[in-house]
C-alpha cells in the first residue's frame, strides 16, 4: 500500500527532472476557472467553469520571423496566403449565391489593417481590413514591405493549416483553447489580465494594444504601433511573454461561441477539454464577437488579443477572451506559439 502511495509523488518528480526544451517552458498541472463572468466580458466567455489540466510544454513566446524562416527553408512550404485564392472552398464560407469574385481578386494575398481616416462604426470591420494581393509573412503589409528589423517579431499572415504544419515539423503541436488560458493565467485566479487587475502596474505596460481612438489614432504610448519583437512586455507568472497583445495565438480547437456553457452543463470539472468535434452544432449567442457570416462553418479558437486590441472597441488581451477565425484565414495581427506534452507523456 505504502509504495503504490508513492508512485504519484515519484511520477511528479520524474517529470520536474526532465530537461524542458530551449524555448519552452514546463506548465504544472492544475484545476482554474475558465471564462468570464465579469461585466466586462463578452457573451461567449460565460459561464465560468471549472477546468483541469495536465502538465504540458508551451512556447515562451510566440513563433517568430526567424523561427518561420528556418521551417520554411527546410521543407520549402508555402502558406495559404502564399497559394491563388482557391473559390470552391471560399464559397462554403460566404451567403450562398455570393457571386465569384474576377480572377485578380483569387490571386494570392492576405487581410492587412489599415488605420481610417477617422472614427467609423466599431460593428463593421470592412471598414479597416483590406485584402491585399501580395501580402504574406514575408511582406506583412503587402508588396513593398519585408522583415528587415522584424526577425524576433511573430510570424503573421499564417492560417491554422500553416501553424499546424509548423508545428510538425517542429515535433510539437498546437495548445487547446483550455490549456492556453490556463498558460495565460500564469497561476492567478480570476483575474482581468494576464498579470492582476490594473493594466498598468508600476507605470509599466504588460502589453502591445492599441492606445488611443481604434481605428484611426494610434499615440504608440506602448512603444509599438504594430507588432513588437517578443518578449518587449514582462513574462507572466509561468515565464511566458505575450499571452495578452501583440498578435493572436491559433489553438487547436474547433470554436463555437456557446463551448463554455456547453462545458458547465455536464455538471462537473472539465479534465483535458478538446473542444467540440463538430462545428455544425455550434448555436448562435447574441453578442458573440465573431459571428459567422454563414451559421454551421468551420472556425478555430484564436485567443490572446493583439495590438489592435484597445478597452474601447474589444480589449481581447484578456485570458478569457477568444474569438472563432475560418482556418484558411490570415491576417496581419495572427500568429501561433506551440506546445508539447511531457516526455514521459504519452500525449502527442
Amino acid at each position: 500500500m505504502r509504495s503504490s502511495l508513492l508512485l504519484p509523488t515519484l511520477a511528479l518528480s520524474a517529470l520536474a527532472a526532465e530537461p524542458v526544451p530551449p524555448g519552452m517552458v514546463l506548465i504544472p498541472a492544475g484545476e482554474f476557472t475558465m471564462g468570464s463572468g465579469a461585466d466586462y466580458a463578452f457573451p461567449n466567455e460565460r459561464p465560468e467553469h471549472r477546468v483541469q489540466i495536465s502538465a504540458f510544454l508551451m512556447d515562451t513566446h510566440p513563433v517568430t520571423n526567424a523561427d518561420f524562416a528556418k521551417f520554411v527553408e527546410a521543407t520549402g512550404y508555402k502558406t495559404v496566403a502564399e497559394r491563388p485564392v482557391d473559390w470552391e472552398e471560399m464559397k462554403k464560407q460566404v451567403p450562398p449565391g455570393t457571386p465569384k469574385p474576377p480572377d485578380e481578386a483569387l490571386q494570392p494575398g492576405s487581410l492587412v489593417f489599415r488605420p481610417t481616416s477617422g472614427p467609423v462604426p466599431l460593428n463593421n470591420m470592412a471598414a479597416w481590413w483590406e485584402w491585399t494581393t501580395g501580402a504574406d509573412w514575408r511582406h506583412p503589409e503587402g508588396p513593398g514591405s519585408n522583415l528587415e528589423g522584424r526577425e524576433n517579431h511573430p510570424v503573421v499572415h499564417v492560417a491554422w493549416e500553416d501553424a499546424q504544419a509548423y508545428a510538425k515539423w517542429a515535433g510539437k503541436r498546437l495548445p487547446t483553447e483550455a490549456e492556453w488560458e490556463y498558460a495565460a493565467r500564469g497561476g492567478l485566479e480570476g483575474k482581468r489580465y494576464a498579470w492582476g487587475d490594473e493594466e498598468r502596474q508600476d507605470g509599466r505596460w504588460h502589453a502591445n494594444r492599441w492606445t488611443g481612438r481604434f481605428p484611426y489614432e494610434n499615440t504608440g504610448a506602448d512603444g509599438h504601433d504594430r507588432t513588437s519583437p517578443v518578449g518587449s512586455f514582462p513574462a507572466n507568472g509561468y515565464g511566458l511573454h505575450d499571452m495578452g497583445g501583440n498578435v493572436w495565438n491559433w489553438c487547436s480547437d474547433i470554436y463555437h461561441a456557446a463551448n463554455h456553457a456547453e462545458q458547465s452543463g455536464k455538471g462537473r470539472v472539465c479534465c483535458d477539454p478538446q473542444g467540440p468535434q463538430d462545428p455544425t452544432e455550434e448555436r448562435i449567442v447574441p453578442g458573440d464577437p465573431s459571428p459567422p457570416d454563414v451559421p454551421g462553418t468551420l472556425r478555430r479558437v484564436i485567443k490572446g488579443g493583439s495590438f489592435l486590441c484597445s478597452p474601447d472597441y474589444c480589449e481581447s488581451y484578456r485570458p478569457s477572451a477568444r474569438r472563432g477565425t475560418p482556418p484558411d484565414t490570415g491576417s496581419s495581427h495572427v500568429g501561433f506559439r506551440c506546445a508539447k506534452a511531457p516526455a514521459m507523456d504519452s500525449r502527442p
